[in-house]
């Protein structure tokens, strides 16, 4: 790695030695991606290529890396998976990774949000002639990571805010009961009884139902949503953000963890630094 004297930002230069991590389900799912990802860096990089069968061999290849630079090959689990590694390393202020995003678009929102190009070819030459961009991080009292959307409570949050949750056998049913019932003059949405404090002030307390709270990233703070069952929605900015009360479940990064009582998320600016183009509008460009 070395420093772009005109932006101040670390890139990887032709010299520099690449780690090439090569997620399984990207090699069973996309065998000509990997391929072709593979090609594009070893052409001017020296690249060492893992193949981990597991998550315990990912884990492993990572922390052998040394002084090579990370590139993985994958989805947003993938992603999140090395970032996480790399933060319980608490290695994630030093250096930076890189990602060529290979999976089903579904799979790859994460990447795309964060600007990582959606072609295979681009997002390799990104690896090697983009610039290191540092991102926040949402980091909670359990040593987790989200890097995109926090919702909370999980499944429940997703409904509240309009997300999909019903199946075609479900929407059959409402069906049949609109037939033969009245219809209901509001959809019922389900409450719950959460304590929320933003760096220690309280947006919403157990004696006031709320349908969810949705947290995210912005210019190194929490942007904190609280949606009450009878008010406007509520928005904050905070450092910090602490939910506690009753058993729930939060959905982070796609992924729903819990039950938990309580809960506190730290946001970090610049915490981690990820490998994207120089001109993102260049990449847009050319991958359409």
């Amino acid at each position: 790695m070395h420093k772009d004297a005109t932006r101040g930002r670390t890139e990887v230069s032709d010299h520099d030695q690449l780690l090439v991590i090569v997620d399984p389900v990207a090699r069973r799912s996309d065998g000509e991606s990997v391929r072709i990802a593979k090609d594009v860096l070893s052409a001017r990089a020296e690249a060492k290529i893992c193949l981990p069968d597991s998550p315990e061999e990912f884990t492993r290849a990572l922390a052998r890396r040394g002084s090579r630079h990370p590139v993985v090959l994958g989805d947003d689990r993938a992603l999140l998976r090395t970032v996480t590694l790399l933060h319980r390393e608490r290695e994630l202020a030093e250096g930076a990774l890189s990602l060529v995003p290979i999976g089903p678009p579904d799979a790859l929102e994460i990447a795309h949000t964060l600007g990582v190009p959606r072609s295979t070819p681009a997002a390799a030459r990104a690896v090697l002639d983009g610039v290191v961009r540092r991102l926040d991080l949402l980091v909670d009292d359990s040593d987790g990571v989200v890097l995109g959307d926090l919702l909370i409570p999980g499944v429940s949050a997703v409904r509240a805010l309009g997300g999909p949750t019903t199946s075609v056998w479900g929407t059959c049913r409402s069906l049949v009961r609109t037939l033969v019932r009245p219809a209901p003059t509001a959809l019922a949405v389900r409450t719950h009884r959460l304590r929320v404090e933003a760096d220690g002030v309280l947006l919403a307390d157990v004696d006031t139902p709320v349908e969810g709270v949705s947290v995210r990233s912005v210019a190194g703070t929490a942007e904190v949503t609280v949606h009450p069952s009878d008010a406007p929605a509520r928005h904050e900015t905070a450092r910090t953000l602490t939910v506690s009360g009753p058993d729930f479940r939060y959905r982070a990064d796609g992924r729903v963890t819990g039950p938990v009582r309580r809960r506190t998320w730290t946001a970090r600016a610049g915490a981690w630094g990820l490998m994207l183009p120089r001109d993102p509008a260049q990449e847009l460009r050319t991958a359409t």
